[in-house]
């Protein structure tokens, strides 16, 4: 090989290693006992111990600066840099709970979200709307979450009115105005006129006079579906004695809808509309019959019936996913309304789980998953707000990766039981096999 390449290289390599060397100490560099190798190793062990511990916070520090440039944005000039600020604002709540950073800035924000709501257009309100939830989510337990909420309310029952907005805008507005009012802590008074509100949207798709379906747009349907989703919502908040008065037909008031409304809505060419029905149906039993078992005894097997011919759907002018869908869902609506069978769902999150065994805790897992999407195990982990709905108590540990990750030694260790315990037993396994041949 030639001397200079082989002289080059040999450079090369020495490069890093001298300029380890010319970072230390004065006190390091005058020993002449510490070799060029021994310093490098040293050097790079002590780098990577603080390494994990750095990161983190080098990473928290950009995730705040970032987090902090899209909620400046969202009071800039143009509506479609408004747009995305609200979609980074909204991810980053999502991704993290924070509730002492969204503490400080919760006037900031909540201002932003009710001036796009009542000057915005279209996609804008809709991204408006989908970040007032998860704001109220961040603030935690208390009354700053149950503030914001009453605040952002009546913006958001206007958008939801508002036959001039966009459809989507509406239906984002429906759901969120439900969730937020679930999360504020109101008065009954105010949620169930909350409620009357949301049934004025979704009542589009009552049978008409004739019986037949409302021929509706799937726009439309999904406004709908997303105002009765709502609603059913804030049923769970309504107790019990409450929902057997009102839904059976023994209150002289007037309280709508009634189940014989309810049960039109299976009667809906869209999917979502009929399992947002289905679902609804199956809580206003569960509340009534948590009261009496005796709960619409006579309607009883009429409704059973419409659910067994959703159950076992096999029409061909449906989608084949939307009827797999429509048949898993209403089997189990079906058995409950039958045979009293409660959904049996266990979520597991880190030590802990969740056990979802009743419509009502199903129904609001489900709402809150829709809002945090792939965060919900995190704020199911870390957000006070959240465990107390669900009844978790107090964080066990607070989530951090670094302090439970296991060191090099650790894993090697565990790496080497394991593969002496797999060769055990695969020489037990081969000594057997060597017997049965020699028989």
């Amino acid at each position: 090989m030639p001397k200079g390449k082989r002289k080059g290289k040999t450079g090369a390599a020495l490069k890093p290693r001298m300029e380890v060397i010319g970072a230390t100490s004065d006190e390091d560099s005058l020993n002449d006992n510490v070799s060029v190798i021994s310093g490098f190793s040293e050097s790079k062990s002590v780098m990577e111990e603080g390494s994990d511990e750095v990161d983190e916070q080098t990473q928290e520090e950009v995730f705040e600066e970032k987090l902090r440039e899209a909620i400046d944005s969202l009071s800039q000039k143009s509506a479609q840099g408004r747009t995305s600020a609200f979609d980074l604002v909204a991810k980053a709540f999502v991704k993290k709970c924070i509730p002492d950073f969204v503490t400080d800035r919760r006037l900031t924000l909540t201002d932003c979200i009710e001036r796009s709501l009542k000057k915005g257009r279209g996609l804008e309100q809709a991204v408006a709307a989908q970040l007032a939830p998860l704001l109220c989510v961040q603030l935690g337990a208390g009354e700053h979450a149950e503030e914001a909420c009453r605040e952002l309310g009546p913006a958001m029952l206007l958008v939801a009115h508002d036959a001039s907005a966009s459809l989507q805008a509406r239906a984002k507005c429906c759901w969120a105005v439900g969730l937020c009012s679930f999360l504020s802590g109101g008065e009954v008074a105010d949620t169930v006129g909350v409620m009357r509100s949301l049934e004025t949207v979704f009542r589009g798709s009552y049978l008409k006079g004739d019986g037949t379906a409302p021929l509706v747009s799937p726009e439309v349907a999904a406004l709908h579906a997303s105002a009765l989703s709502a609603w059913s919502l804030l049923l769970t908040l309504v107790a019990p004695g409450d929902i057997y008065v009102l839904m059976s037909g023994h209150a002289n008031t007037v309280f709508s809808p009634q189940l014989s409304q309810l049960s039109e809505l299976l009667d809906s060419a869209h999917l979502e509309v009929r399992l947002a029905a289905g679902e609804t149906l199956a809580l206003v039993y569960e509340l009534g019959r948590a009261h009496h078992q005796d709960f619409s005894q006579d309607s009883t097997p009429l409704l059973a019936e419409k659910l067994r011919q959703l159950a076992t759907d096999s029409h061909k002018y449906r989608a084949k996913k939307d009827r797999k869908q429509q048949r898993s869902s209403f089997r189990d609506i079906l058995h409950y309304v039958e045979d009293g069978d409660p959904p049996d769902i266990q979520v597991r999150f880190g030590q802990e789980m969740l056990a979802l065994d009743s419509w009502c805790r199903k129904k609001q897992y489900d709402a809150f998953c829709q809002v945090l999407g792939s965060g919900m195990n995190l704020h199911l982990t870390e957000n006070d707000l959240v465990r107390e709905v669900f009844e978790l108590g107090d964080r066990l540990t607070p989530l951090n990766l670094a302090a439970h990750k296991q060191s090099k030694l650790e894993r090697h260790l565990m790496n080497a039981a394991a593969f002496k315990a797999r060769t055990i037993s695969r020489s037990k396994n081969r000594d057997k096999r060597s017997a049965v041949m020699s028989v």
